[in-house]
């Protein structure tokens, strides 16, 4: 069963346009979830919203949203107020520039989505969209409005589709100085430095997203199993913690725990006498002299 769009569209690039159906590229749907529970009757447990003065329930019809200007004050906004303010969205996904694929950090990027034609008839247009920018290697840069937010889109070949990136605006992103501009510049050089390289050398990989789990989901699961079966679950062994003296050993133990020793520098050669003869002993020389 084909998964359900989650937008459709149009994608516009000049005087070119095609619809498209957008689709989400990752789901939370199989993680493990709870319920809240009243443990003395196993019933489920409602969510209430409290006034905080009269500390009464505040029914559905009664909430509404606010924005706070000041220390308890608000701007009551109503939900057609809302409506009437926000862009309304033409679906169209319009496509403002081309740009290289490694051009946007991926601190930048939000959610993944899947782009497909909406139509079979537009399949050719789709094609040539997609062909140009895999050849020319370059992502698209595209605007629209996805639930009520005017969204910056980025967009690139993969497989016989499109996958897309809603980008988070620049306030929303934390500028990396705040974190970096404190640290000190070290200088990592000799046996050290040879020693890193060595250790990324010899775990050297491919991703492959199945050679990661959750390990937390899936001790959850089989504790539910062990519960359900009546068996009492152990919990894993802890991990022995490795001690170490100094950042240096803890390189040279990483580079013996990788299975692998690190090359040993070649020995020098001890020096000939440019004849390639062995030279006769100077108590042989004096004795036949």
């Amino acid at each position: 069963m084909a998964p359900r769009a989650t937008w459709k569209g149009t994608i516009k690039l000049a005087e070119l346009a095609f619809p498209i159906s957008l689709y989400a590229a990752a789901t939370t749907s199989k993680r493990v979830s709870f319920h809240i529970l009243n443990r003395e009757t196993g019933n489920r447990v409602q969510r209430e919203y409290i006034d905080e003065g009269t500390e009464e329930p505040v029914e559905k019809e009664h909430q509404v949203k606010g924005y706070e200007t000041g220390k308890d004050q608000y701007i009551i906004l109503d939900p057609d107020e809302i409506a009437d303010a926000v862009p309304d969205s033409d679906k169209t996904l319009k496509i403002e520039a081309f740009i290289p694929c490694s051009a946007v950090e991926t601190t930048y990027f939000d959610k993944p989505y899947f782009i497909a034609p909406a139509d079979e008839s537009f399949s050719d247009s789709f094609a040539v969209v997609r062909e140009g920018m895999r050849k020319k290697k370059v992502a698209a840069l595209a605007r629209t409005v996805i639930f009520r937010r005017v969204r910056t889109v980025m967009l690139r070949a993969q497989g016989l589709g499109l996958v897309a990136h809603t980008l988070n605006f620049d306030y929303e992103v934390r500028s990396a100085a705040e974190v970096f501009d404190d640290l000190p510049d070290t200088k990592i050089e000799g046996e050290m430095l040879d020693l890193a390289k060595h250790i990324i050398e010899t775990k050297s990989g491919k991703f492959d997203p199945r050679d990661f789990d959750d390990r937390y989901d899936t001790a959850v699961a089989e504790l539910v199993k062990a519960k359900i079966e009546g068996r009492k679950i152990k919990p894993p062994k802890k991990p022995e913690e490795t001690k170490v003296s100094s950042l240096m050993d803890a390189l040279r133990e990483s580079a013996k725990a990788s299975g692998k020793t690190k090359p040993s520098a070649p020995s020098k050669k001890k020096a000939s006498s440019g004849s390639g003869s062995k030279k006769t002993p100077a108590s042989q020389r004096r004795k036949t002299g």
